[in-house]
């Protein structure tokens, strides 16, 4: 007899994080602007969507993100600033761990800070 006896397993769900873009481009700024950049998401899943730890890729990101628990179909934001005080290339990641299938997500910012005139 089929399936007498057997547990049948349930299909764990997950939420889907989905980014509006998964690059923040500077582009080319000055030492005196606003290094204040959001990485805009939705939950596509669901069921709700936890952010445990966002974590940048050197000391010169300052993050802020959502504590509490994001519902389906809800969006929120991961917020940065770039110090602009350092002349030169950006190119750094923003780690994001989260309740996914996939619990990492990587999000990149590039640009180029030119000294102020």
């Amino acid at each position: 007899m089929v399936g007498i006896g057997f547990a049948q397993k349930e299909k764990k769900e997950y939420p889907i994080i989905k980014f509006e873009a998964r690059t923040i481009n500077y582009g080319k700024i000055t030492t005196d602007s606003s290094g204040r950049r959001t990485f805009k998401f939705t939950n596509v899943g669901n069921v709700p969507l936890i952010i445990s730890k966002v974590k940048g890729s050197c000391g010169c990101v300052v993050l802020d993100f959502p504590k509490k628990p994001i519902m389906p179909s809800e969006s929120a934001e991961i917020k940065i600033v770039y110090n602009v005080l350092k002349v030169g290339r950006i190119s750094r990641t923003v780690t994001v761990t989260a309740n996914t299938k996939k619990p990492i997500t990587v999000l990149k910012i590039k640009g180029r800070v030119l000294k102020n005139k």
